[in-house]
């Protein structure tokens, strides 16, 4: 079984509280933990999913753990990088398809923003797990997100996923889209599928629909959920940790954990 755990999390800038700037953002403790019981789990190598821009041309990018998360753009004079060096033989950790290639701090490929609170979530839990990102284009198709999230587990190291997505940004009307009656619904469907470990829920959220609510996690949880899905991974339990829509935006926190019914 190499899909050994997976964590889903908000990626909000404000997050990481040198850009929060003393903002108490509740899903922030919530995260941390999660990234607590990722590390319990004793994967051999975590991998770090999320929303890239960058990757529109491609469908996905691959960041190495040299790879630095940049939050001037913010404001503040900070970066973290992704990480340590991966093992040996872990999927796309050493190039491969649409490689972001290595760099000096100066020259370093920087991280979209999704994967860059995700590089300060583990940081600042001192993890110092073998990882790497897999930055996934908006434009992709459900289809394309589980076949690369089969990809990831298909070695023999024990994988841990730490999936980086938010809900609709159209929540209410001082939302960053405003207010979509939609909204609201589309985010009931993924916290209950995420809630109930529901595959076939999040593989049919609908690119158009999310594209519209400005749904950033939409491609990453179906990369999750492809990578779910391979024979031979376990039934899970899932623990919903957070769910809310702060700033009028959804945030979710939840763990998969072996341990479901068949």
């Amino acid at each position: 079984m190499p899909l050994v755990v997976a964590a889903v999390c908000p990626h909000p800038p404000l997050l990481v509280p040198r850009v929060g700037a003393g903002e108490p953002v509740a899903a922030r403790l919530p995260a941390l933990a999660a990234i607590d019981r990722l590390r319990a789990a004793n994967p051999d190598v975590l991998v770090v999913v999320g929303d890239d821009p960058d990757a529109l041309a491609t469908g996905f990018n691959v960041y190495p753990p040299a790879a630095v998360g940049d939050f001037r753009g913010f404001g503040v004079n900070y970066q973290v990088p992704l990480g340590p060096v991966p093992a040996a033989g872990v999927p796309g950790a050493a190039g491969g398809l649409n490689s972001v290639g290595e760099g000096d701090s100066a020259e370093a490929p920087r991280l979209p923003l999704s994967l860059a609170v995700g590089a300060w979530l583990l940081a600042e839990t001192g993890w110092e797990i073998a990882r790497w990102g897999l930055g996934v284009s908006a434009k992709t198709e459900a289809t394309q997100a589980a076949s690369r999230g089969a990809e990831l587990v298909a070695g023999p190291e024990l994988v841990a996923l730490l999936v980086m997505g938010d809900g609709s940004a159209r929540r209410t009307v001082k939302a960053p889209g405003s207010l979509d009656e939609r909204a609201e619904p589309c985010d009931a469907v993924v916290e209950r599928a995420l809630a109930t470990v529901d595959l076939d829920a999040l593989l049919a959220l609908e690119p158009g629909l999310a594209a519209d609510l400005l749904v950033a996690g939409r491609a990453p949880w179906q990369v999750l959920a492809g990578a779910a899905a391979v024979p031979g991974t376990p039934t899970w339990s899932a623990d919903v940790l957070y769910a809310d829509a702060p700033y009028g935006v959804g945030y979710f926190v939840c763990l998969w954990e072996p341990g479901g019914s068949a």
